[in-house]
This record gives C-alpha cells, structure tokens and sequence, in this order.
C-alpha cells in the first residue's frame, strides 16, 4: 500500500504543462497569463490543442493512480477505503508538487482521473456539465465550479447503496471546499467581472 501511495503522488506530481509549454514553444508558462502550470494557461499560452492534451494528461495520471493498483494485483476491483487515499495523493501531488517548491495547478482535471477511475457515471456527467457550462461562458473557472460542486449530488444518486459511500461521499464534498479555496482567486476576478473567457 505504501508503495502504491508513494507512486500516486509522485504520478500526481508530473507537472505536465510546464514540460509541454517548454519543449512545444520554449516558455515557463508560470511566467505568463495566470502563472498556473494547468491546462488552461497552456492553452492561453501555447495554443488550444496543447491545453487540451494537458487536461488529458493531468487526468490520466490521476486515472493511473488509482487503476494502476487494480491491474498489478490483478484484484478486479478495489474497495474505495483502498482507493481514496491514493486518489487524494494523486490531487495533492498536482496542487503541491515537490518539484516545483509545492506549487502546481488547481487539482480538477487529475481529480476527474481519480473519480473518472473510482466512480465513472458521476464523474462522466460532472464534465458533461463542465462542457455544457463551457459552451455557454466560455469560461474554464465557471465551468469547472460548475462540475465540481454538482458532483456530489451525482455521486450520492448513483452510489448511495454502495459500500464506502460514506467515506466517498465525504471525500467528494471537501474535495469540492478544496477546488473552490485553488479558484479563489478566479472566483475574485469573476464578481468583479475580470475572468477572461476562452475564444
């Protein structure tokens, strides 16, 4: 187990879209717009396909964190006590990577790679509402909030009978306090009208 865990934070770690910004155009994207290593400062900064390759890649590590474990002990599936715990590694990695003197992205997209790996319906419609809130603003703080904080509801309508769902359920809800303190800063520039859109 404390393999598995050790792993997950350092796959959660990778910081992604510094190393892409730098090898496709040769900037340190924390340097520029937001100064956010995330996808979409990339996509700011570097152009529309590289931030959408980011948010898979920072998804996948956090789908990687928590499946990686199912494969190697060929259990079939693990419990979510098991698997909570490397999930909320994997987030942490991202959000304080021990490479970047612990300041990395905001933890949405590698926290849709643990949920999309522990709880796929809920998860696979928390971003159908991200993208339909994204198609209607424009705005990736919108419609990430937007996800995040309807992702509970989803979770309780399709898992409540589930075992661990308490802990789940639980972990969900201060993941949502969590992604609301990482856009805090967006949330300030939103009431006062500053949040740029994305074209």
């Amino acid at each position: 187990m404390i393999v598995f865990c050790v792993l997950a934070y350092l796959l959660g770690s990778i910081p992604f879209g510094l190393l892409i910004a730098k090898q496709v155009k040769g900037v340190d994207v924390r340097e520029h717009g937001s100064g956010n290593i995330g996808a979409t400062n990339v996509f700011r900064i570097v152009g529309k396909k590289w931030g959408i390759f980011v948010l898979f890649l920072d998804a996948l590590k956090g789908f990687l964190a928590c499946q990686m474990p199912v494969w190697i002990l060929n259990s079939g599936e693990l419990g979510f006590t098991y698997l909570i715990p490397l999930a909320v590694l994997a987030i942490l990695g991202h959000v304080f990577p021990v490479w970047l003197k612990w300041k990395g992205g905001k933890g949405v997209a590698t926290a849709l790679g643990v949920f999309l790996a522990m709880a796929p319906l809920p998860t696979l419609l928390a971003f159908a509402v991200f993208s339909l809130v994204f198609a209607l603003f424009r705005i990736i703080s919108v419609s990430s909030l937007a996800a995040t904080a309807l992702f509970p509801f989803f979770l309780y309508f399709f898992y409540q009978d589930r075992d661990g769902f308490g802990l789940l359920l639980a972990v969900s809800l201060i993941l949502v306090a969590f992604v609301f303190y990482t856009h805090r800063a967006n949330i300030n520039r939103l009431r006062k009208g500053e949040e740029k859109r994305l074209i």
